[in-house]
């Protein structure tokens, strides 16, 4: 999948109290995503568990969903950063890997099912998760596999983005349905759609 900005879009002074609270509001709504779900979750319940003022999430976010938008950035630059050097083929597959733990395993990955199935719903969701995160990464993970092509790492049979949604594909639909993701799915695509150069 595809990381951008991790700053709130509206402006802050920049203190240290101001960082200290937008930090606790990022794991005030994180953890209660975990704990009762997207829609449980309201800025009242973000503002109780942080310790701060409605008042204060409205001036730095316009939505709960502008704050989970945030935190997935946050998390996913820190638990699956895309490769930003030269790759060889392992790089590449460990990526993908890391991917399919994120959105099975990690806590912030429950962030970004949650809010791509609020985007089936809500236009602007949808539109905020392609410009905020999706697209950002995705630029990301078609540099890395150009690398590895340009390398001789890999071999592409499809387009880039076809043969990131491939890979990545299965994995969020397992992990939306709450199924696990079967053994050697990963490698199976990664062999038949990447082609690893064999020594």
């Amino acid at each position: 999948m595809p990381a951008a900005n991790s700053q709130p879009r509206r402006a802050r002074s920049g203190n240290r109290r101001d960082e200290a609270a937008r930090l606790a509001v990022l794991h005030a709504a994180d953890d209660l995503l975990v704990e009762h779900g997207f829609g449980a979750l309201t800025v009242e319940a973000i503002a109780r568990r942080a310790g701060v003022a409605k008042q204060t999430i409205y001036r730095w976010w316009p939505s709960k969903v502008e704050v989970l938008l945030d935190t997935l950035i946050a998390d996913s630059e820190k638990s699956l950063p895309v490769p930003a050097e030269q790759v060889t083929a392992d790089d590449i597959r460990g990526y993908f890997r890391g991917f399919a733990r994120f959105v099975t395993r990690d806590p912030a990955g429950k962030v970004l099912l949650a809010v791509i199935a609020e985007a089936q719903h809500d236009p602007g969701t949808a539109a905020n998760l392609r410009e905020r995160y999706l697209e950002p990464r995705r630029k990301q993970e078609r540099e890395m596999l150009a690398r590895g092509t340009d390398a001789g790492e890999i071999s592409l049979r499809l387009g880039p983005d076809a043969t990131i949604d491939a890979l990545a594909g299965p994995i969020v639909y397992c992990a939306l349905t709450g199924s696990s993701v079967p053994r050697g799915l990963l490698d199976t695509l990664f062999e038949d759609l990447l082609r690893p150069r064999t020594d």
